[in-house]
């Protein structure tokens, strides 16, 4: 109930016929352009803070530009970007216009290569100079270097040591600048290596150039660099002479799919989006595998090469839940099997009273889910309508057996977002009473003192939108309970690998354990996590150990989520409130191959991670735990 901002996306389109081509069959040389507005728009979902794209002219003349970029910040910025592309042709007569030698020759943005990006900050910097894509630039074509990605890097100071150790000097510290240097040097190194190669051979000048653009080989630029990373990542880069990656992390945690034939080349975050767009069927679509890149020269050829070797298989199953489009066939059933998960333990927490029960959802993310829970709910009154007609037997009458099969599973949509309303008031009652109006409820949808109400949703994290408004607007409808339902297990670490999740108190599940051990008299195990916590970020080398499980050792799964129920409850609210999770069983049974499940159970799948995770708890320790008790 609360927006995650979360993974970026990615798009990468190489054309591999001339301009005009594309203008005599699909009756414009922009072709590329527009697909790649399409691919962004329909990606809206993984960036909303800005966009940027990038193009590259294959043979542009010298004197002439042949990189360009534009990028923009806000919610429109796909709007925008497009929209100044596209201003740079509304002066161009028709004619020229549409004469794709004339827009090669002389218009920005008329090129054969593009990557195209969107933002949401992980790092909780903003601004224009953070928007992807980045650009590194030199008088030669092919040193000329753009990338962008989806991706988060846990070992920053590592890549910051290893580019510092050859001489480099920084201006900027941020992960996306440290990977364009890092990746521009080896790019230089190859440039060299060839330049030495080729002078040797007897070539000169602008013959030594041409053969250096033909043959530079960008698995050798990223594998040394690659190797040094550790975090969840696609990277999409081209060179000022056409060369084109994308790779992708070795544990598969962030994902990239593309399509090829001898027309062009697509690579996205999500595999429906190129399906829609291109036109495509699912088979023709390949994922990007662990570790694997794919590359296209700049003569058009196109390969994939295994860059590092893959590990244990990570990918993120939060993309199952929430991020990804739930257009693509197996995130849809993938979402409802999430929802269906979850009937048994519903079915307990309303004593088994259908008949009395109203079933519903918020927000609309956890629409499919819900439509699983409904499936496994009705196959359950199926089951028992079956049993009560065979306990009756053959004297059974017409009139019990429609009232038996009259049984309904009730569903109603009880709330609603109003997205006029904005909560301009920072602090205090005010405030509390504008959130409280943020959801409009469908009065008369229960019946009062007499009904159940059960809303899933997919996911519970911060329970801030939840205690604030959902809860206070719902019991308005005055519910004998209110059941709430998470399609994801229990949030209680934090995400490094992409997602704006890096505090361990925006986590109701953490705050409750604490609040748990504290009422049980354990202060001192939460002292010695600290302690061992700070022990382990004096060591040198890698680390195996995530010290804040222990905070929730002590406590069930049920245990936290009663806590959990209390604190989103208060003496204001008239209606029992009560809570079930998704078990991590039940996540693994419907995303099967998606088994990157750290934010609940705290196996980071890198070494990073891991360390990052125990800071996080130091940090809050120092931040939060014991200012509190020093007041």
């Amino acid at each position: 109930m609360e927006t995650l901002k979360h993974e970026c996306g990615v798009v990468m389109i190489r054309l591999l016929k001339p301009l005009e081509y594309y203008r005599h069959k699909y009756g414009s040389w922009m072709y590329a352009l527009n697909k790649l507005y399409l691919l962004m728009e329909k990606q809206h979902n993984r960036g909303q803070e800005g966009a940027g794209l990038a193009c590259v002219k294959l043979d542009a003349n010298p004197g002439d530009e042949y990189m360009f970029r534009e990028r923009a910040i806000g919610t429109g910025a796909i709007t925008e970007i497009f929209d100044n592309v596209y201003k740079h042709y509304k002066d161009i007569p028709a004619e020229q216009l549409n004469d794709p030698a004339y827009a090669q020759s002389h218009l920005p943005f008329a090129g054969e290569l593009y990557i195209g990006h969107l933002r949401y900050s992980t790092t909780g910097k903003s601004g224009l100079s953070y928007i992807h894509p980045f650009l590194r630039r030199s008088n030669w074509r092919a040193r000329n270097l753009a990338i962008c990605g989806n991706f988060n890097m846990t070992n920053v100071h590592t890549i910051f040591r290893d580019i510092t150790s050859t001489g480099q000097h920084p201006r900027r510290y941020a992960d996306t600048y440290f990977i364009l240097e890092q990746l521009g040097h080896r790019l230089d190194r190859e440039a060299e290596r060839l330049f030495q190669k080729y002078e040797s051979d007897g070539l000169k000048n602008m013959d030594i150039t041409h053969a250096i653009e033909e043959n530079i080989d960008l698995a050798n630029v990223i594998k040394k660099a690659a190797s040094t990373w550790d975090g969840g990542y696609v990277i999409c880069g081209m060179t000022g002479s056409g060369e084109s990656f994308s790779i992708r992390d070795p544990w598969g945690i962030r994902t990239a799919f593309y399509f090829a034939n001898d027309e062009v080349v697509v690579l996205a975050s999500e595999r429906p989006v190129i399906q829609t767009v291109m036109n495509v069927d699912i088979n023709d679509i390949k994922e990007l595998q662990r570790g694997e890149a794919l590359f296209v020269n700049r003569a058009g050829k196109i390969r994939t090469k295994q860059i590092l070797p893959p590990r244990p298989l990570s990918a993120c199953s939060f993309e199952r839940i929430y991020f990804s489009r739930g257009s693509d066939v197996d995130i849809y059933k993938e979402r409802k099997k999430l929802g269906e998960n979850l009937v048994g333990p519903i079915l307990k927490k309303i004593d088994y009273d259908l008949e009395h029960s109203v079933f519903s959802f918020i927000p609309n993310t956890a629409e499919v889910a819900y439509y699983g829970m409904l499936e496994g709910l009705n196959a359950y009154l199926d089951e028992l309508k079956i049993k009560q007609i065979t306990e009756k037997g053959s004297s059974i009458r017409n009139e019990e057996v429609r009232k038996i099969l009259s049984q309904r599973i009730r569903s109603e949509k009880v709330a609603i977002k109003d997205i006029k309303l904005r909560t301009f008031i920072a602090e205090g009652n005010s405030r509390n009473d504008l959130a409280a109006h943020v959801y409009d409820i469908t009065y008369g949808s229960i019946t009062p003192s007499e009904d159940y109400l059960v809303v899933i949703d997919d996911s519970i994290v911060r329970g801030t939108t939840l205690r604030q408004s959902i809860i206070r607007i719902l019991d308005r409808l005055n519910p004998k309970k209110i059941v709430f339902v998470s399609s994801s297990p229990q949030i209680r670490y934090p995400d490094y690998y992409g997602i704006d999740m890096s505090s361990m108190d925006e986590f109701i599940a953490f705050k409750a354990a604490i609040e748990l051990l504290r009422e049980q008299g354990k202060d001192d195990l939460i002292l010695d996590t600290y302690h061992k916590a700070k022990e382990q970020q004096k060591q040198a080398g890698e680390t195996s150990l995530n010290f804040v499980k222990e905070i929730y050792a002590p406590f069930t799964d049920e245990d936290i989520s009663k806590k959990m129920a209390q604190m989103l409850s208060g003496p204001d609210i008239r209606a029992e409130i009560e809570l079930v999770f998704q078990t991590i069983d039940g996540l693994h049974s419907a995303c099967p191959e998606h088994p990157g499940d750290w934010y609940f159970s705290g196996d980071y799948p890198t070494p990073g991670g891991i360390k990052m995770v125990n800071r996080a708890f130091i940090n809050y320790m120092e931040e939060t735990y014991f200012k509190q008790d020093n007041q």
